[in-house]
């Protein structure tokens, strides 16, 4: 690897992302249970989709929920449980 050849981080779930950090959509999961479909369904319609940047830029306390989490040009308020759903890759960052 050449100093300029930096590795992708690991694709995690966006309520693992920290703070203020950019990530990029990759997936939204399709639970089993039929209430959470439907919870995995209205986060791709407000546009958690594949390829859009995202990134936490507050949360509460204590407990880190909820996240309020940028998403283009709107922020939105997410507990943990609506974030654990959304799957993305953190930008990588140069060493």
């Amino acid at each position: 690897m050449t100093p300029s050849t930096v590795a992708a981080p690991a694709a995690i779930s966006l309520h693992q992302l920290p703070s203020h950090r950019w990530a990029t959509v990759l997936d939204v999961e399709r639970p089993d249970a039929p209430e959470d479909r439907e919870l995995a369904l209205r986060l791709v319609e407000i546009g958690f989709v594949p390829g859009e940047a995202v990134r936490i830029v507050a949360s509460g306390v204590p407990g880190r929920e909820p996240l309020a989490v940028r998403l283009g040009h709107t922020t939105f308020a997410l507990r943990r449980r609506e974030a654990a759903l959304i799957r993305v890759a953190p930008e990588a960052v140069a060493s």
